[in-house]
């Protein structure tokens, strides 16, 4: 049977990423370190403990016979060998769609979805949510086949939709990501570097290893000399008609300040910070996570 043929996750690509057999490192304990105890309701075959019923649980595991004995409902809990999880954030807002030969929500996508294939591969499992100024799709971590199958669609359909508030969507997500793993953030980062860091502090107080990719369109670091232009705001329909000349010293301090910005809240709170531009081959990307 022929693979299916993805936008984002090409034959030719899957070839590629074959010789990527160390995994992401970024898996927490890593690919190649095997599995590793987690005290997680599942099958096993070391019983651990009980614990009170909560709404969700899976009623297989009730225990009936305490039941009887208690008239309370519990849950068998077991020793379970597990592998780690990976959230995949992809910035959806309307300035991803920005670029000339590729949008920077197009290279995004490449990258997620090889990251996503990269993850289920080594037994792992991924989650993907798209925001912009709010959650628009969230998919729950999984690893099989038909997982990767959809989210690979998900990133199809995806367009780049309202303006970005990342602290907000980063605050929503929270309560969703059950499993503390790796959060991976692919973003423009047009928003303040104060409130993204801000809405990270909880991630990171939880013990989320935080990978932030900072992609920008060439055409973004560098005006060039192109007279006078108009400007149209992509997420407010704001325009602004000036010269180049006049504010290409202006623009390149406010654009190398905001990455600077980022860089610096990413040292003090040790979370890895890549910036790269749509011209660089997300496949470099990967080196990122293993260090």
């Amino acid at each position: 049977m022929s693979r299916p043929l993805y936008k984002y996750l090409k034959p030719e690509d899957i070839r590629k990423l074959s010789s990527f057999e160390f995994a992401p490192k970024l898996l927490v304990e890593g690919f190649f370190a095997g599995r590793h105890c987690s005290r997680m309701q599942g099958l096993s075959t070391e019983f651990r403990d009980y614990r009170q019923y909560v709404s969700g649980d899976d009623i297989s595991f009730l225990d009936w016979g305490v039941f009887a004995r208690t008239d309370r409902y519990y849950v068998k809990t077991y020793e379970q060998e597990t592998n780690t999880v990976c959230h995949i954030f992809l910035d959806s807002s309307a300035s991803m769609g920005f670029g000339t030969k590729a949008t920077k929500l197009e290279y995004g996508s490449f990258f997620a979805a090889a990251l996503c294939y990269l993850v289920t591969r080594g037994g792992n499992t991924v989650s993907l949510q798209i925001f912009d100024d709010r959650i628009r799709n969230f998919n729950p971590p999984g690893s099989t086949p038909s997982h990767l199958h959809n989210l690979l669609h998900v990133l199809e359909k995806n367009r780049p939709g309202n303006a970005t508030n990342l602290g907000e969507a980063l605050r929503r997500s929270f309560p969703l990501l059950h499993r503390r793993g790796s959060l991976v953030i692919i973003s423009d980062f047009f928003d303040d570097p104060v409130e993204i860091f801000s809405a990270l502090n909880q991630y990171v107080h939880r013990g989320f290893k935080i990978y932030l990719f900072h992609i920008l369109a060439p055409e973004e670091l560098d005006l060039g000399t192109r007279g006078l232009l108009k400007f149209v705001d992509m997420e407010n329909d704001s325009a602004l008609t000036v010269h180049t000349d006049s504010i290409r010293p202006h623009y390149e301090r406010a654009i190398a300040g905001h990455i600077g910005a980022m860089r610096a809240l990413s040292c003090r709170k040790k979370v890895e910070y890549t910036f790269a531009t749509t011209e660089t081959h997300y496949f470099s990307l990967f080196e990122k996570l293993v260090k």
